[in-house]
C-alpha cells in the first residue's frame, strides 16, 4: 500500500509526498485521516528549525521515532476513521491518533482514543491541547478563590484559563493581539494587554502565573506580579532561544518559585491517582463540553500544507488552530 504523508525538510519548508504503508498486524487498524492539527508549539519550532536535530521526536509515541534532524515526518494530531484491521474497531469508528501528517497510516489499536459518535473530526483535532491544558491545570493546584494570571492566548492558553476558572480561580490573562483578547472576552476570560497587567492584579501579587506565550521575553518581565513565595509554571517550550530572567533581589528574596509542566508524562505527585490513560479519557470527555468551535478558525488542504504553516509562523489575521484537511 502507498499513503502521502508530509515531511518537513528545512527551516520553513515542508513538503507533500509518497511513503510506503505496511498491511496491519494483529491488534492494528488502518485509518484514513479526515482531519490533521498544527500545533503551535513544538510543530511551529520544528517548522522554524529552532529545535535541537539531535533531539528524538518524542521517545513515548511509537508513530514518532527519529529525531529533528531534517527530513523527518512530524505532527499528532490526527482524526480519522478505521477502514480495517486486526483489532475490535468496526470499520467506519472515528478514531484520534499521534500520528504525524499522513493520509492514511497503520497504528496500534491500544494507541487511538475513539471518540463518541457525532464527534465533529475538525474539532476533535483539538485534543492534544485539551490534554494539554489539562495537565496544565492539574499542575497548578489548588486554585479555587485564587486570582491566577495567565501569560497567552493562543489555543493552550485559552483552554488553560476555561479549565483555570472551572476550578474556582480567578484568571486574568493577558496577550499582545488584541484579536485574541477578544474572543478571549467572549469565552468569559478577563484579557487585558500585557502592560495593563501591574495595574489590575491584587494589592502583593498573585500566588501563581503560567506563562504560556511561548515568548522568550514574557517570563521574565513578569515575574514582578508574584507574590512572596509565588509560583511561575512554564508550559512554553522556547526550543534553542535563549530566555534572560532577572534572578536577583526580588527573585530571590521574595523566595519565587519557577517550575516547568509537560505533558508527556505524569508528575509524580499525581502519579498515584493520574496515569496517561486517564488523563486521556478525561480529555476527551471535554471535547464536548469546552468551546472548541470558536478556536478551530482555520482549514487547509492537506496539498497546501505549506500555506498552513507559513499562516502560523506569520501571525495571519484570524488564525488561532490550523487544521489540514484530507477529504
Amino acid at each position: 500500500m502507498r499513503a502521502v504523508r508530509l515531511q518537513f525538510v528545512a527551516p520553513r519548508r515542508v513538503e507533500v509526498g509518497p511513503v510506503d504503508l505496511p498491511e496491519p498486524g494483529p491488534g492494528e487498524l488502518l485509518v484514513r485521516t479526515s482531519f490533521s492539527g498544527i500545533s503551535t508549539g513544538t510543530e511551529l519550532l520544528a517548522y522554524r528549525g529552532l529545535l535541537d536535530p539531535a533531539l528524538p521526536l518524542d521517545e513515548r509515541l511509537g508513530a514518532l521515532g527519529g529525531t529533528f534532524r531534517y527530513p523527518f515526518a512530524y505532527g499528532y494530531s490526527c482524526v480519522g476513521t478505521v477502514e480495517r484491521g486486526g483489532g475490535s474497531l468496526a470499520p467506519g469508528t472515528t478514531v484520534f491518533a499521534f500520528h504525524p501528517h499522513q493520509d492514511r497510516f497503520v497504528v496500534a489499536e491500544d494507541d487511538v482514543v475513539v471518540l463518541p459518535p457525532g464527534t465533529d473530526p475538525r474539532v476533535a483535532t483539538l485534543f492534544p491541547s485539551v490534554e494539554t491544558a489539562l495537565q496544565l491545570s492539574l499542575d497548578a493546584g489548588q486554585v479555587a478563590h485564587e486570582t491566577v494570571v495567565v501569560l497567552g492566548l493562543g489555543v493552550v492558553g485559552l483552554l488553560t484559563a476555561l479549565l483555570l476558572q472551572r476550578g474556582g480561580a480567578t484568571v486574568l490573562a493577558a496577550d499582545p493581539q488584541g484579536e485574541r483578547r477578544a474572543l478571549a472576552r467572549s469565552l468569559g476570560v478577563h484579557a487585558v494587554a500585557p502592560g495593563e497587567l501591574p495595574a489590575r492584579i491584587p494589592a502583593g501579587g498573585v500566588p501563581l502565573l503560567l506563562e504560556l506565550s511561548g515568548n522568550p521575553a514574557a517570563l521574565g518581565g513578569a515575574l514582578d506580579l508574584l507574590a512572596h513565595e509565588g509560583t511561575a509554571l512554564v508550559g512554553s517550550w522556547y526550543g534553542r532561544q535563549d530566555v534572560a530572567l532577572p534572578l536577583g533581589g526580588p527573585f530571590h528574596r521574595r523566595r519565587l518559585t519557577i517550575r516547568s509542566s509537560q505533558v508527556s508524562t505524569i508528575p509524580a505527585a499525581l502519579a498515584g491517582r493520574w496515569d496517561h490513560a486517564r488523563r486521556r479519557a478525561a480529555a476527551a470527555a471535554l471535547l464536548d463540553v469546552l468551546p472548541l468551535a470558536g478556536l478551530a478558525t482555520t482549514e487547509f488542504a492537506f496539498a497546501d500544507a505549506a500555506r498552513a504553516y507559513a499562516a502560523l509562523d506569520q501571525q495571519a489575521a484570524g488564525v488561532l488552530h490550523v487544521a489540514l484537511r484530507y477529504q
